[in-house]
């Protein structure tokens, strides 16, 4: 058992309260109202906000499924790959949604960005900060995976973003540092520390404002599930204190390996290895109907239009020959 909890006990006000769905469903009126708002000002976002909701119920109602099965079990190897699910299913929101501009192999180099950040710094927070034993105590060890995988989801999304631009949009100003002789790390060192500065930037306003304008989330579940003010706090500040590692690690590794590809070995600023963002796998704000019952109508009428022309060409043989 650790020195830390992190798991909500299942007993208080909130437990024997028993949300239900029905609570869920009040709960989405405020969705409502804010996709209100975004139709009387024309914002345009009721969609992605509706879209959001949507995934953001469904997929915690998955996680909550999996997960009660997960901290029944106690089985060290589905931790395992329950960590890994998590760090590639943020890869993919990384490089497929969030991502405006993406370079050659970025998947797997955010993979192995994000498995190298989080795994570490979760085992080493776990067993020697937290005190954690076993360190993969599923009810400790996953939300701990997670938070860090969000947070750096975020940074490393801001860092690729603004040095792929960099690259592609001014790398006139590379170039020149090039052509007097610099190599590409020496040449891109501003881009990259800019990069940096920019990702970390979130990160170090939310620890500077935290216990005094906000009380963050982590915090607010351990008193909610029954912890002391004493041991919540200590806990939200190693918590902190992790999420800026993990970010860090990573949006170093991922903007280095950025520099590497695009950057090639004879210095030049291979400008065709970034592509823009062309939508996700399933962008549900594409579809049309009206284009798809065009397209629909246009398949439909084009048959015909084929099978008259073949009738016309034999017709005209056949009066050639006679």
């Amino acid at each position: 058992m650790s020195d830390v909890e992190i798991s909500i006990p299942t007993t208080g006000s909130t437990a024997e309260s028993g949300l239900t769905w029905l609570n869920v469903a009040i709960g989405f009126t405020f969705i409502i109202c804010d996709i209100g708002v975004s139709t009387v000002f024309r914002l345009g976002m009721g969609a992605s906000l509706l879209v959001a909701a949507l995934r953001c119920t469904g997929q915690l109602a998955v996680v909550a499924t999996v997960l009660h099965q997960v901290f029944e079990n106690k089985n060290p190897w589905t931790v395992a790959l329950i960590s890994f699910v998590l760090n590639l299913l943020g890869t993919f929101e990384t490089v497929v949604n969030k991502s405006s501009r993406r370079f050659q192999h970025m998947f797997p180099v955010v993979l192995v960005g994000m498995l190298g950040s989080t795994i570490p710094i979760s085992i080493i927070g776990s067993r020697y900060t937290m005190g954690i034993q076993p360190f993969w105590t599923p009810m400790q060890y996953i939300p701990i995976v997670g938070m860090l995988c969000g947070a750096t989801i975020s940074a490393v999304v801001v860092a690729v973003t603004y040095i792929l631009k960099e690259l592609q949009e001014n790398k006139d100003k590379v170039e020149i540092y090039l052509a007097f002789g610099a190599t590409r790390m020496e040449a891109c060192r501003p881009i990259m520390i800019q990069a940096l500065k920019l990702a970390l930037t979130p990160l170090i306003n939310s620890m500077s404002v935290i216990g005094i304008i906000a009380i963050p989330g982590m915090m607010t579940g351990a008193l909610l599930g029954g912890a002391s003010v004493q041991q919540a706090a200590k806990l939200q500040t190693i918590i902190m204190f992790m999420i800026t590692a993990s970010a860090t690690l990573a949006s170093v590794f991922i903007t280095l390996a950025a520099v590497v590809v695009v950057v090639d070995e004879q210095h030049r600023v291979r400008g065709e290895r970034i592509s823009g963002k062309s939508g996700g796998w399933l962008n549900i704000k594409q579809l049309s109907f009206r284009k798809m019952m065009g397209w629909i109508k246009e398949k439909l009428h084009r048959e015909p239009k084929l099978f008259a022309a073949e009738e016309e060409e034999e017709r005209l043989l056949m009066n050639t020959l006679s």
